[in-house]
């Protein structure tokens, strides 16, 4: 049985610990960029806060350097012990700019003092070669990551959800950045409208086959003055309670290879703008019922993983 310091899955803190030799924080930071997909009448993702899925980012409008330094003081409140940062380009799209205007915000984050990496967030259809030759090069200088959007493998998910791109652009993407070995995170969603568990699986083990260096499961949030919060007061969204959702959870990490990082188990919200589930508030204790139900089955990441 697999153990990474007495948990059953390759936790993000452990893979940091294990890299870095000691406690490493990770600093969410909000460069103003927009969402391509929010352009003109499209209108984004039926789920996405308004604040591009960056509501516990930096301020909006600060400069990175300023917003870097409130945030990491946020973080010494929790962690007073903690000296390396890892700057992540949380809100929105962190690709969608000019190539001249990404080189100075990043080197900005990089500049600061503690910073041992870079992460930086962004979609699948959003990684034009310019844009790729400059990751490229921060790869050669920095512990980089890019995280990408997909939420479902599945491409009547994505057209039910408004994603705007497919799921062969996404796999797209990550052949680009595989080339260029650059360490990629996905994010998918549990719980997206017309999604079966069967489809939820199915789509972990498309990642697996994709030996992905990270993932991030997100529980969807049903978040104010959004079209999921209009669907979801008509009845059109049943959400999974807890335990269910803890089941998932376990599923799909029993499929996934044991080397890949779990950067996240679970998505939450300010608590003023979620609507539902109540229960996701309780992080911890979500994180906790995982453990629990590992144990309970005696299982461990990777456990029906088949390469």
């Amino acid at each position: 049985m697999e153990s990474w310091s007495g948990k059953g899955y390759h936790s993000w803190s452990w893979h940091l610990q294990s890299v870095f030799g000691e406690k490493v924080a990770k600093i969410s930071l909000d460069a103003g960029f927009g969402c391509p997909h929010r352009v003109g009448s499209s209108g984004g993702c039926i789920y996405c806060s308004p604040r591009g899925s960056g509501d516990f980012a930096g301020k909006t409008g600060i400069a990175i350097p300023v917003q870097f330094q409130e945030m990491v003081a946020r973080v010494k409140e929790k962690w007073p012990g903690v000296r390396r940062f890892i700057p992540y380009f949380q809100a929105y799209t962190n690709t969608l700019a000019p190539v001249s205007r990404l080189e100075s915000l990043y080197n900005q984050a990089l500049e600061q003092e503690g910073v041992v990496g870079l992460s930086i967030s962004t979609r699948p259809d959003c990684l034009p070669q310019p844009v790729l030759d400059l990751l490229a090069e921060l790869n050669h200088r920095t512990w980089l990551w890019v995280e990408l959007g997909l939420q479902s493998s599945h491409d009547s998910t994505l057209r039910g959800i408004n994603r705007g791109h497919n799921y062969a652009s996404f796999v797209q993407a990550v052949e680009e950045l595989k080339k260029l070995g650059i360490k990629t995170c996905a994010h998918i969603i549990l719980g997206l409208p017309g999604e079966t568990e069967e489809m939820m699986l199915q789509t972990a083990r498309a990642l697996a086959a994709l030996n992905l260096e990270g993932i991030k499961i997100h529980l969807l949030n049903v978040i104010k003055n959004t079209p999921l919060a209009e669907m979801w007061q008509r009845g059109q969204v049943p959400l999974p309670d807890m335990a269910t959702y803890v089941r998932w959870v376990v599923d799909i990490l029993e499929l996934l290879p044991p080397e890949m990082v779990i950067h996240r188990l679970t998505g939450d919200s300010p608590a003023p703008l979620l609507l539902a589930p109540a229960w996701s508030l309780r992080k911890w204790e979500v994180l906790m019922a995982i453990e629990a139900e590992m144990n309970r089955r005696q299982t461990w990441q990777g456990k029906k993983y088949q390469p």
